[in-house]
């Protein structure tokens, strides 16, 4: 009998792991900084080192947010410091409680909603002015149904911010090795699963399961459900060997027409 992967359950439990671990990703807002997002101009990130710019954003007062596994108490506190109303659905306990925690401690309220991605969403239609999805994608293993789903819970009007890697990341060798001895070692797209079903052991990436998507799937994905793209950057991270020389995320906006 063929042994199920739950892709969920994995990453949940990796998050969690990461997150009691203090990895950079899961580390909450501080007071400071919350009072500063208050007062300051906007600032806020999709992918690791750049900003998202400013004319991307509506006006965030009154605002219905969703921050799709976008928890860990980090996006969210900003927003709501700007007077957007948010709500974050996310697949790890431990991210939850992250959430939480700032609310409380910053006196906001803010809805937190458990879940998989990679099923349907459980809001109603028509329920978000803008959804917000930081570098996230690569835990799930088809991208498609997500960007129904994200059109789906937003309003006539409503603006989707997504970041990912791009699909050429999961193409190399780059664990603790210089630049001279990366190698190319994986097909894309690269899926830990499929290839587990066809013999090969399962693939973690630091006890979690990652998938690469192609370009196609990310973008032409967000045209096919509905959306109109107005506006695609790039972005790298310098601490990796190969960010060094290519791009390795990308950020995009699109809109629900009315």
């Amino acid at each position: 009998m063929k042994k199920v992967i739950d892709v969920a359950k994995t990453n949940a439990e990796a998050w969690d792991n990461w997150s009691s671990d203090g990895m950079g990703y899961t580390v909450p807002l501080k007071h400071e900084a919350f009072i500063k997002a208050k007062n300051a101009e906007l600032d806020i990130i999709l992918t690791p080192g750049r900003s998202i710019p400013l004319d991307w954003f509506p006006n965030l007062e009154g605002l219905k947010v969703l921050g799709l596994a976008s928890g860990g108490g980090q996006q969210m506190p900003v927003f709501s410091a700007k007077g957007a109303i948010c709500t974050v659905f996310d697949n790890s306990n431990a991210q939850l409680a992250a959430e939480k925690m700032v609310a409380k401690r910053e006196h906001y309220e803010i809805g937190t909603v458990k879940g998989d991605m990679a099923k349907p969403l459980p809001f109603a239609d028509e329920s978000f002015g803008l959804v917000f999805n930081p570098v996230s994608t690569c835990y799930i293993r088809f991208v498609e149904s997500l960007w129904k789903e994200c059109f789906r819970v937003l309003k006539p009007g409503g603006i989707l911010m997504t970041g990912f890697s791009v699909p050429i990341t999961w193409a190399f060798d780059v664990t603790d090795k210089p630049v001279e001895e990366i190698r190319i070692v994986n097909k894309l797209p690269y899926d830990p699963i499929a290839l587990a079903e066809a013999g090969g052991e399962l693939q973690l990436e630091y006890g979690s399961l990652q998938f690469s998507h192609s370009l196609e799937a990310q973008l032409n994905g967000q045209i096919k459900a509905g959306f109109c793209l107005t506006h695609i950057l790039e972005d790298t991270d310098s601490r990796s060997p190969v960010g060094q020389y290519i791009p390795l995320y990308m950020l995009t906006r699109a809109v629900k027409r009315l």
